[in-house]
Parts: C-alpha cells; structure tokens; sequence
C-alpha cells in the first residue's frame, strides 16, 4: 500500500525530474510540437474556446495547448499556462514570448493544490499530465472546482503499452537491463489512467458529467537510430538520469539492444515510424 510518505517522495522525484526535463523539451520542442499536432488540435477543440473566456492549462510542460489557444483567440481571451516545475514554467515562458503573445499569465501551480479562486475559469486542458500525478482524483477535483458553471475539460492520457511502442520498447528495455527500475504498480506512471472505464470512473468521482472518451491515434516518426536515442535521452528525465548512473559501456549495450527491438519500425530509408496513442476525455463542470 502507497503511504502519505511514498507519495511525498514521489512529488519530489517527479518535480526534480521535470526540472531536469526542460532543457531537453526545449531542445526537442519544435520536434515535438509537430509530432503530437493530432493531439493539441483534439485538446483545442474539445475545450471548445471563446473569446473572452479564461482558458486553464495545467502540467503544460512547453505549453503547447494553452499557446496554441492564445493564438487562435488574442487578444480577446487569456490563458493561464501552469506547471509544478518552474523550469517548465520558464520554457512556456519563453516559448509564448518567441510567438509574441500577450494574453498568457504563467504560474507555478500544483493542479492538485490550486492558488486560484472557485469558478474563476471558463476551460481547462491537460495534456499528459493527469497520469503523472500522486492524487489525479485530487487534481481533477480541482480543476472542477475551479471551472464555471458548465465549463468545459478537456485532456490527454497515455492509453497502454501495446499501442504506445514509441515508449513502452524502450523502457521496457532499460528496466531489463537494470538501467531504470521497473515501473511500480503503486506508484504513478505513463500508462496508469490507461484503462477507459476507471478513467471514465475517476472523472465522475470528481464531480464532472457524462465524460466523452475516444482514442487518438498518432505516430511518431524519426530520422534514424540516432534521432530516436537523441529524442529518448532529452526528453525521458527518468531514463536520462538511469543512463547517467551507468558506464559507457552500458549505455551502449542499451543503445545496442534498443537498435535491434526496433527493427520492426524501421523503413526502407533508414527512418522510423512508430505508433502512439492517446485517451482524448472531455467533460462538463
């Protein structure tokens, strides 16, 4: 049973991670912005935006939805771009600014522990977040309580490991290797809001109505092999500080190992595709 105690140590680990992790998103982020369009563009639709209205973006990483949102709507709407990691935070920041938007606010916030007022929102989106969590209920609660009347939630969890290759090949690789642990059970992880009916469940207990559930599928593409590693070193905090507790020969048998599992993903020119997919949820406060 996770206790009060794992669960501290986890916000911990995860917050030090993220921080670590910014620095390679935003090495990666033009990339990574492109490759996960079907899935911002889901996320923009299903919160459904008006100007005037305050859209909430929660975990936003790079802020890719949120921004995407400015975009599309300024300046007659405002967003309001949060992550738990300030160093997140500051790449939003910079991102936002490089696009020349002017109606974003930044904030460090911990969407389970929201600094904002009740019903002070219109939206709010997530993406990738929710899974990642100590307490989703907690933070889905939240977000409730701090969306308007009928505002409406959209957001984006992995779905399970068979339909995400892109991530579950390689993880799954450097576990057997003993370069990560192996996933925890108790704890949170990418695929842990994988299964659509406690999804479904977990949205209802926290107080939204008649949550939507449909699949978006995607894929990743890569240059070569060593697009692929670059792409899982900068952006896997988890996997970037397994690698570094380790020898140069052993990452390289990792390397070695992983450039085999792929195989089957490979083209004919070299590059590789490979599937990925996500629970697309909207709901209603």
């Amino acid at each position: 049973m996770t206790t009060a105690k794992d669960i501290g140590g986890y916000r911990g680990e995860s917050l030090a991670a993220w921080n670590d992790a910014a620095a390679g998103w935003g090495v990666r982020h033009d990339w990574l912005f492109e490759q996960t369009r079907p899935v911002t563009v889901w996320l923009v639709e299903g919160v459904g935006p008006r100007p005037g209205q305050v859209i909430l973006e929660l975990a936003a990483g790079p802020g890719d939805v949120g921004l995407s949102i400015a975009g599309q709507i300024e300046p007659a709407a405002r967003v309001i771009s949060t992550d738990f990691s300030p160093e997140m935070v500051a790449l939003a920041r910079r991102n936002g600014d490089a696009r020349g938007l002017t109606n974003v606010e930044y904030r460090v916030l911990d969407a389970e522990r929201l600094d904002l007022a009740d019903e002070s929102v219109d939206g709010a989106v997530c993406r990738w977040g929710f899974m990642l969590m100590a307490d989703p209920g907690a933070a889905l609660r939240e977000t409730r309580r701090v969306l308007r009347p009928g505002g409406r939630l959209a957001f984006a969890v992995w779905t399970s490991p068979d339909r995400n290759p892109w991530m579950a090949v390689p993880m799954a690789t450097a576990a057997a290797q003993g370069i990560v642990e192996p996933p925890d059970p108790d704890r949170p992880g990418p695929f842990g809001l994988g299964d659509p009916h406690l999804l479904r469940a977990l949205v209802r207990e926290a107080g939204f109505s008649d949550p939507q559930v449909e699949e978006i599928a995607f894929v990743f593409h890569y240059h070569d092999f060593a697009d692929f590693w670059e792409s899982l070193v900068q952006l896997s905090g988890r996997l970037a500080a397994g690698l570094a507790a380790h020898t140069e020969a052993e990452r390289e048998e990792l390397r070695s190992a992983l450039a085999e599992k792929l195989a089957p993903f490979g083209d004919a020119d070299g590059s590789y595709t490979m599937q990925a997919s996500s629970w697309g949820v909207r709901a209603r406060r």
